[in-house]
């Protein structure tokens, strides 16, 4: 990852040794890249990953009929793309993965587990394992109040600018977000926070 935020591969344990940490780009530098970036991870996977107009599908992971997932994407083994849903901008689901009926991704890495199951939006986002959205839970990934301003995340005492007007949040490992909760634009979730049922983070500045 950035030098300039090395703390925050600390939220995903498997981030540092997955290819996004080999990519030693900062979080919102990922999603910013999403698609160029997915595109070329697929062509280096193997024959485990049925690959067609730049979508890769693992033979054991279940994409519904009525899902949409616009390319590129991968979808790891295990996983679950129910009908209704929406991948877009550049999607990687690593394993065990559940998009559920009605959930949208956008430009979202999700690790391990991390579920968006029942009618969520995820943009410009990297979930970590195990993360769990529940119904309606959203996390944003742009300001409307302030269309122009970078995004400045707060983590750990300090204040870090990102320079893209577009980034969701990095989720930690176990975080469990609640139904209709709202996470704004530039937040850092730590591991196994549980965000309440109706809850808004917001840590913009």
């Amino acid at each position: 990852m950035a030098d300039d935020c090395p703390d925050l591969r600390d939220l995903i344990a498997r981030y540092s040794t997955s290819w996004l940490g080999a990519l030693a780009l900062a979080p919102w530098a990922i999603t910013a890249r999403a698609a160029a970036l997915i595109a070329e991870r697929i062509t280096g996977l193997d024959g485990t990953y049925r690959v067609a107009d730049g979508v890769a599908i693992h033979a054991q992971a279940i994409v519904e009929a009525g899902a949409t997932v616009k390319p590129p994407a991968i979808i790891g083994p295990g996983c679950l793309v129910a009908a209704g849903a929406y991948l877009r901008g550049g999607c990687w689901l690593e394993a065990d993965c559940t998009i559920g009926p009605g959930a949208e991704l956008k430009s979202a890495f999700l690790f391990a587990g991390a579920a968006a199951a029942h009618f969520n939006f995820v943009g410009d986002s990297i979930l970590g394992t195990t993360v769990n959205l529940e119904a309606g839970a959203i996390i944003a990934n742009h300001r409307n109040e302030a269309p122009d301003r970078p995004i400045v995340l707060r983590f750990a005492d300090r204040l870090i600018e990102t320079g893209t007007r577009k980034f969701g949040a990095l989720v930690g490992d176990g975080a469990r977000i609640g139904a209709n909760a709202v996470i704004a634009p530039g937040a850092v979730i730590g591991r196994n926070t549980v965000v309440p049922r109706l809850g808004l983070i917001d840590q913009g500045c």
